[in-house]
């Protein structure tokens, strides 16, 4: 039995237009014999009925502040309601499909709510759908405790839940449908030349996600690469054949690759520059761990450190450091801008370049930061467009 996952994301279930072509993705697999686990998002986008979004603001701004146990029972109804009309839809059709939650198909996680990890994943029920030709239809984005609660496993968790399946279940692959062709070099909204990527590494794609780039949720590449199974990013919309994510994308045979595959951005970003004679007797970096604040491009120096953060944890960042005695200072409307290519590892100059290029429109570095794979620029968000742009012309892509 080839199994294989097609997970659709919110545009793709939001219109019965949409639903028509998520339909004809199903039955084309279908026709080729293989096995369909399908997984969806919630109907829509912020705006839509039932969006996730719409219904966070909705029981905001009726009863206020939810617990963190409520926020993910509420969550988990828009995917709930994608998987029915779906399963229902291709009932319509002749196909034997089954609406499942998370939970129903086996994700088991930990207790963290709105954030949640995976425990373990029970197949059979799954398994036993497939071989008896029904189509399972899984609601993304949530799991189950052990004891019963529902949780979320983080914003665009469909993917996450997809890739999960397919780890599980020795998927032959796993389809992210979405509404653009494939991964592109750049964000087309920045930059409108970007060009589809045929094919990249899971390790890129990763550092893509993981820099703003919204392709695909970073923990789903993740389970995907740990299980060695391909990730294929499509539209719904079309018969492009999309990007394939690998261990290891192959040289081209003739001509000279380029060496960086994609540039991406992250925005809404704020740098503090914390200054502390203690610092190195004090467990600040523990404690904003704590408060689950995730910080990004961490610079430490002997006597202050200098990293940043999401501007919606920046109230916290601030209230916590108060607190704690520290003197503390901050820029806001910050973007990170980051170069991307497996094939940059030990070549010199790279850097040198990304500066020389930023230079010609004398766009300020506020910090750097670089790993084998990556080089990472901290610059002021209204300069982000013409970032993009010149290390994408600089480069090649």
């Amino acid at each position: 039995m080839d199994i294989i996952i097609q997970k659709f994301g919110g545009t793709s279930v939001a219109t019965e237009e949409s639903r028509e072509a998520v339909f004809h993705k199903i039955a084309q697999a279908q026709a080729k014999g293989l096995s369909s686990v399908v997984v969806v998002s919630a109907i829509g986008r912020k705006g839509s009925p039932y969006a996730t979004d719409t219904l966070i603001d909705f029981v905001s701004q009726t009863a206020g502040s939810m617990a963190d146990a409520d926020y993910d029972l509420l969550l988990s109804c828009g995917e709930i309601i994608s998987a029915v009309t779906m399963a229902t839809l291709l009932r319509q059709r002749g196909f034997k499909a089954k609406a499942l939650t998370g939970g129903q198909a086996g994700i088991l996680t930990d207790s963290y709510h709105k954030n949640a990890e995976l425990l373990y994943t029970h197949t059979d029920r799954l398994l036993g759908y497939l071989e008896s030709g029904v189509i399972p239809v899984v609601a993304g984005f949530q799991g189950i405790t052990e004891s019963g609660e529902i949780t979320t496993l983080g914003r665009g968790g469909s993917d996450t839940t997809a890739a999960i399946l397919g780890a599980a279940l020795k998927a032959k692959c796993i389809e992210i449908y979405t509404d653009v062709n494939g991964i592109m070099t750049a964000d087309p909204r920045v930059y409108a030349q970007a060009k589809i990527i045929p094919s990249i590494s899971y390790t890129e794609v990763f550092q893509m996600a993981d820099s703003g780039a919204k392709v695909i949720h970073p923990r789903a590449v993740e389970y995907a690469r740990s299980a060695n199974i391909p990730l294929v990013i499509k539209n719904t919309f079309s018969e492009e054949p999309g990007t394939f994510i690998v261990q290891q994308v192959k040289e081209k045979a003739e001509g000279k690759a380029a060496i960086l595959t994609s540039v991406a951005h992250k925005m809404n970003r704020v740098q503090f520059t914390i200054q502390d004679e203690v610092l190195s007797k004090r467990e600040l970096l523990q404690e904003i761990a704590s408060h689950n604040i995730s910080i990004d491009l961490i610079n430490i120096f002997p006597q202050h450190k200098i990293f940043t953060v999401d501007k919606e944890d920046q109230n916290q960042l601030e209230a916590l450091l108060t607190q704690g005695g520290y003197s503390y200072t901050f820029i806001v409307g910050c973007a990170k801008v980051t170069a991307i290519g497996e094939r940059m590892t030990g070549v010199p100059g790279v850097m040198a370049r990304m500066m020389k290029a930023l230079a010609k429109e004398n766009i300020e570095i506020l910090q750097t930061a670089d790993s084998l794979t990556t080089i990472s620029c901290l610059i002021k968000e209204e300069k982000v467009k013409d970032a993009v742009t010149l290390l994408h012309e600089e480069f090649g892509l």
